[in-house]
């Protein structure tokens, strides 16, 4: 791959990592409520479901997922259905003053706090597991930059570089939903942010749900 052609990608790339998806409301959301810390080493979740991903377009499979209409449907109502489950469960949360989210924040820090983690981690991964759309990125958008003449090691730039990326916008959103949880002291604002993030995860999910399978 040429330094041309990589330096096309990068900036592409990164538009799409930044982009306001429902992992990066997950990032935004975790950061507010347990810190910048646990919702980054949660995203683990998320860059193990892309990575597995990206391993699968790379031979094919992707293609052949976005080919086939029953696995394409089943994929994304089920992804679906659990964005929008999500999006209720914070509807319905319970809304924590600033001391009482500060030290849920400290008891998340804190060693052995693992459960927790372990089950924000599971949540990123199944969301990005049952996003199509990611797939659709990594079997469109790839092929653009890759290098026919040396296909495997090209490819595999390309999905590291994506994974790095992801992990920045992954810490620039959790930062940026820690400074919220930080601003919003009172019970009334942690209430409208658990009200914005739970709209917009039901809005992914109706969004998901309509998303139409590529022309073959």
């Amino acid at each position: 791959m040429s330094l041309a052609t990589f330096a096309l990608f990068l900036p592409a790339c990164f538009a799409l990592n930044m982009a306001l998806g429902p992992n990066n409301v997950l990032s935004l959301s975790n950061g507010a409520r347990v810190g910048i810390r646990t919702s980054v080493l949660a995203s683990s979740g998320r860059l193990l479901a892309f990575a597995v991903m990206i391993a699968l377009s790379g031979v094919g499979l992707g293609a052949l997922l976005l080919a086939s209409e029953l696995w394409f449907t089943a994929l994304k109502l089920g992804g679906a259905c659990y964005l929008v489950w999500i999006g209720v469960r914070l509807l319905r949360a319970h809304p924590a003053s600033l001391p009482a989210a500060m030290a849920e924040r400290n008891m998340q820090e804190a060693p052995g706090r693992t459960g927790t983690l372990a089950r924000l981690a599971k949540q990123e991964f199944l969301v990005a597991a049952g996003n199509p759309k990611a797939i659709l990125i990594f079997t469109a958008f790839f092929p653009q930059f890759v290098d026919r003449a040396h296909y495997a090691a090209s490819f595999t730039l390309l999905g590291t570089t994506f994974l790095l990326l992801e992990l920045v916008a992954i810490g620039i959103y959790a930062a940026l939903g820690a400074r919220l949880g930080a601003v919003a002291h009172r019970t009334q604002a942690f209430r409208w942010l658990n009200r914005v993030s739970g709209s917009m995860m039901i809005g992914f999910g109706v969004t998901l749900a309509l998303l139409r399978r590529p022309a073959t």
